[in-house]
């Protein structure tokens, strides 16, 4: 069992789940196949006798044991195992690299205390994201309009607020609307300019949001105290958006990029005839 520790935050006990489901060495394939067919969300369990984990059972080992096999016979005991004071960065190289979904974590005597999986390394890169986005965007409208700015961190109504951008790309709808579903989407950037709720960004997961009839969500808040001119809503008026029902949805086969790559192509397969 290898354990990787590292005292600088953020750390992996921030993001880890606390309450982990395991099984016992003594059970059998047949308890625990029975355990994995029955859940939506555990593909494998933590082996523990007591608090101490032993290894790791996944749906894979099971294939070819016998029902009556005990745990301990065919689980995994070289597992990869994360301190609580881990780096999230390093959890996140650990489990990208391996190819493992979840990474039990342990303190020092050997105990179990979360689990971390790839869903919530996500989550971590996107939380720390977003703040650095919020800030460059606060720092630019500071400095464009000489005015000092406070941010927020909210819950917003999704029919509150006015769009800056008149299209949105059906395939990467549904991607947010995929993370969306297991909560991994990362927060809203919104304007308050005196009032009035400037979406902008987050075009696609309010879209994708609506959809799953979500009424309202988390965002990052940039609040004007006087309403001021900004470019983004001289652009929504433009465009005539008012609600997020007047965003249009495009084909991914009209999206600008995917055009041009197929330029692209045609022009490659023009030049081979003509060679």
């Amino acid at each position: 069992m290898e354990v990787v520790s590292d005292r600088t935050k953020p750390t992996v006990k921030d993001y880890m789940t606390r309450d982990v489901a395991t099984v016992s060495p003594d059970e059998t394939v047949g308890q625990v196949a029975t355990r994995i067919a029955e859940s939506e969300q555990h593909s494998g369990f933590p082996v523990c006798d007591r608090r101490r984990v032993e290894g790791f059972i996944s749906a894979r080992d099971l294939l070819l044991a016998e029902d009556d096999d005990p745990i301990f016979k065919v689980m995994a005991t070289e597992l990869l195992v994360a301190h609580p004071d881990m780096k999230v960065n390093d959890a996140a190289r650990v489990i990208l690299r391996s190819g493992i979904q979840k990474l039990p974590v342990v303190d020092d005597a050997g105990n179990l205390v979360g689990i971390i999986s790839n869903a919530d390394v996500i989550r971590s890169q996107i939380e720390r994201a977003t703040p650095e986005k919020v800030g460059k965007l606060m720092r630019t409208l500071e400095q464009i309009h000489e005015i000092e700015l406070t941010e927020e961190r909210r819950t917003v109504p999704l029919s509150d607020l006015t769009p800056t951008q008149g299209r949105v790309y059906a395939d990467e709808l549904e991607g947010r609307r995929y993370e969306l579903e297991r909560g991994l989407a990362e927060p809203l950037v919104v304007i308050d300019n005196g009032g009035t709720l400037l979406l902008a960004d987050g075009h696609h997961r309010v879209l994708a949001a609506d959809r799953l009839q979500i009424d309202e969500m988390d965002a990052y808040v940039i609040v004007i105290d006087h309403e001021i001119e900004l470019g983004m809503a001289r652009t929504a008026d433009k465009e005539g958006l008012e609600r997020i029902d007047d965003i249009d949805v495009v084909d991914y086969a009209r999206h600008p990029l995917v055009q041009t790559t197929k330029r692209l192509q045609s022009n490659d397969g023009r030049e081979g005839e003509a060679e």
